[in-house]
């Protein structure tokens, strides 16, 4: 159970969800299944003073969960007690177990798993013993009426500076259509939490199709990826350089006055900063990024000297995939790119000129360089020890969902 509470933290009432995930049946069923060679391997339990016998050997031989809309889980244990009486023959003991689980809020904000209502029933080859030892008052406590578990949700890093975190809002919501979590996204930069903007749509967890056959479902808003930009941008991560084939001679013989102010034929550097946070448009299908960007040309490194700024609006759309639990997040092809002067030591330069001389360093350079900001990918949610299988992407207007599996890494003695 531990691993359904993996993403879990104190929660943060003063925003809204950006993300969530609905872990469906079909995943529920699978975290049983995988659970079962954990709990299969066979344990020495003490049973005294519940009975004379003294010790046992417990093997777990089938594990199992189920949902309880609108409450929460049913765990299922059947175990073989191979109890050892004092100078007898092992005694073969079926007990089985249920217990109902749920998750509630704890008076300090953390989220709790908790386990209610247990009810063991016991078989024995023998009609007596079974009677003595399935006394219900009598039985060890095997599983508490009521415990907590809750796990500090990690940071995950992006890059050297800038980690982001998913933190729950609630407790999950039990349905039909599984468990489902809305988490909200914060992102720190220099260890420092990041005010990202609010959203101006609040964002809810899509209905689903009912006939879904993917373990996990995870959903992603627009203001998510909007806000991922905007803290890497606080992050320094979107100042760039870009080289050009340009010197002060060539851009002297479209631009006269650069002659007047560079004797000597030195090489141009273009240095890029965003004068605004870029934004994520998401449509059906397509994925979007706006960049609205200051180009800075001059000469000199690292002292370097601007004569002329350009201001640069540039759409670029966008490639996404899943590899393992990272999102990948690529620029596909610049869709839309429009250069206007806005400050000249060099006199006035027509924005014709300013793209025929700028514009295709700004549209090669710009999005290799977003490209390898983000080469190592975007952690999703993603429980401990599990990996994404069978992923598949599909945006839609304001949000994208990721249908995927889920699969057990295997650890390396």
């Amino acid at each position: 159970m531990g691993a359904l509470l993996a993403l879990l933290d104190p929660v943060q009432p003063t925003r809204a969800p950006d993300c969530g995930g609905i872990l469906t049946p079909l995943g529920l069923s699978y975290l049983a299944e995988v659970s079962k060679p954990h709990a299969e391997a066979p344990q020495t339990c003490f049973l005294a003073p519940w009975t004379s016998a003294g010790e046992c050997l417990a093997l777990v031989v089938d594990l199992w969960l189920s949902l309880i809309p609108e409450a929460g889980l049913r765990l299922g244990i059947d175990m073989e007690l191979r109890i050892a009486p004092l100078h007898a023959v092992p005694m073969p003991v079926r007990l089985s177990i249920q217990a109902d689980l749920h998750v509630d809020m704890g008076p300090d904000g953390n989220l709790q798993l908790l386990t209610s209502a247990c009810r063991p029933t016991v078989q024995a080859q023998s009609t007596r013993e079974a009677q003595r030892l399935g006394h219900r008052h009598s039985l060890p406590p095997l599983l508490p009426s009521e415990c907590s578990s809750a796990h500090s949700a990690a940071l995950f890093p992006i890059t050297p500076s800038c980690q982001l975190q998913y933190l729950p809002l609630a407790a999950p919501v039990f349905s039909k259509q599984g468990i489902a979590l809305s988490l909200q996204t914060t992102f720190q930069v220099a260890g420092a939490a990041v005010p990202v903007p609010v959203s101006p749509v609040p964002f809810s967890m899509p209905e689903l199709a009912s006939s879904s056959t993917s373990h996990l479902i995870l959903a992603l808003s627009e203001h998510f990826y909007t806000s991922l930009y905007f803290s890497l941008e606080r992050a320094g991560a979107f100042n760039m350089t870009i080289p050009s084939m340009l010197t002060t001679a060539t851009l002297a013989q479209k631009i006269t006055q650069v002659g007047s102010l560079y004797h000597e034929d030195l090489p141009i550097t273009l240095s890029a900063v965003l004068r605004s946070s870029p934004r994520v448009v998401l449509e059906e299908g397509r994925a979007a990024l706006k960049l609205f960007l200051t180009v800075h040309i001059g000469v000199g490194s690292p002292d370097f000297q601007s004569f002329l700024s350009v201001s640069a609006d540039v759409t670029a759309g966008l490639q996404l995939s899943v590899s393992g639990t990272r999102m990948m997040i690529s620029t596909a092809v610049i869709e839309d790119a429009e250069l206007s002067l806005a400050a000249s030591n060099v006199g006035l330069v027509p924005a014709a000129l300013l793209e025929e001389l700028f514009l295709d360093p700004v549209c090669q350079q710009v999005p290799a360089w977003m490209d390898d900001v983000l080469r190592e990918g975007v952690h999703l949610p993603h429980l401990s020890r599990f990996t994404y299988t069978h992923v598949s992407v599909v945006i839609h207007k304001d949000y994208v969902l990721v249908p995927c599996n889920l699969k057990l890494q295997s650890t390396v003695a």
